[in-house]
């Protein structure tokens, strides 16, 4: 098998499983004898043909275009970017899409030095927000949002930090990261080519938390990118606060199918007591329906820890990505 026939392979698997998670988060009703995914809308059809997100700076049209691709490293840098359309002029009007018109991941490209933000968005259309740039590197960049009456996008580019850079290998792997005194156990393995059911549990001083806060309309918020070529996949949890089913901690479940085995880096956003917490984490997976193995970090460059879950469905109803 040739490499472009590798790559459409894989890039209809992961828009497959990843697509139905998209319909399944989005379209369940309200009835209450039938768990509640989390709501998502990814636009009036989810794309079935895209490959992961994040891979390029233009796609369907859009643009994701850096006012400065090249900074110094510091700890409070502005960034200034803009959505451009087709016709090379800035986007101003977007869908909102868990609780935010437009989510902004910045990562080293070792995978530490992760943030997620959201930036404002000015009447010109240009974004700004300021971010923690105070470890040298190359970063990737993601803008992860929906045009207006449009389709779900993740663009990604990339940011040169200047300055003295510290390259760190990946962690090994883990079952638990521990992030702020809270502790993150991991149960679950992930195979490729299958959704498979992970279950991250929250507790802090020995005692599960049972009383996490909705984060972006969710009690957790994943984001997991290949090491390989940092491919952007957007997972969600099963269920959503309010739906009367979903319990507030203290674990939350996902369905994750891997689209190839390898290295990939997982953070999940927590909130408890108003503060929003990451915890890191590094997934081995193999080939087939070999296990996966684990990493936990603790989200300041400590160990990272594999794929979370959320929720307490039994059926596997997979995540949605962007």
């Amino acid at each position: 098998m040739n490499a472009s026939t590798k790559f459409a392979g894989f890039a209809l698997g992961l828009a497959a499983v990843f697509g139905i998670a998209l319909a399944t988060g989005a379209a369940i009703g309200p009835d209450p004898a039938a768990p509640e995914s989390h709501a998502h809308d990814d636009g009036p059809t989810a794309r079935q043909d895209q490959a992961p997100g994040g891979m390029v700076a233009t796609d369907s049209g859009y643009t994701l275009r850096l006012d400065t691709a090249r900074t110094t490293a510091a700890p409070n840098v502005p960034l200034r970017f803009r959505i451009l359309n087709q016709d090379d002029a800035p986007l101003t009007r977007y869908q909102r899409n868990h609780d935010k018109d437009l989510h902004l991941i910045v990562v080293r490209r070792d995978m530490i030095a992760f943030q997620h933000v959201h930036p404002a968005l000015g009447g010109d259309g240009t974004w700004s927000v300021p971010l923690d740039l105070t470890r040298a590197g190359d970063y990737r960049v993601f803008a992860d949002f929906i045009p207006e009456g449009g389709q779900n996008l993740t663009l990604g580019t990339d940011l040169r930090v200047a300055g003295n850079y510290d390259p760190q290998p990946l962690p090994v792997a883990a079952t638990t990261s521990t992030v702020d005194g809270y502790t993150v156990t991991l149960d679950g393995t992930v195979a490729t080519g299958q959704a498979s059911k992970v279950t991250l549990s929250v507790s802090r001083d020995g005692k599960p938390v049972t009383d996490l806060q909705p984060y972006l309309a969710a009690y957790g918020h994943l984001v997991a990118l290949r090491t390989a070529d940092l491919a952007y996949l957007h997972v969600h949890p099963d269920g959503q606060p309010g739906d009367g089913v979903t319990p507030a901690g203290p674990g939350i479940t996902f369905y994750v199918t891997a689209p190839s085995a390898g290295d990939y880096r997982l953070f999940l956003d927590f909130q408890h007591e108003g503060v929003v917490r990451t915890a890191e984490f590094t997934l081995t997976v193999g080939q087939g329906a070999a296990a996966a193995e684990p990493v936990a970090h603790d989200g300041h460059g400590g160990a990272p820890t594999p794929e979370p879950a959320h929720g307490g469905h039994d059926a596997p109803a997979p995540a949605h990505s962007h």
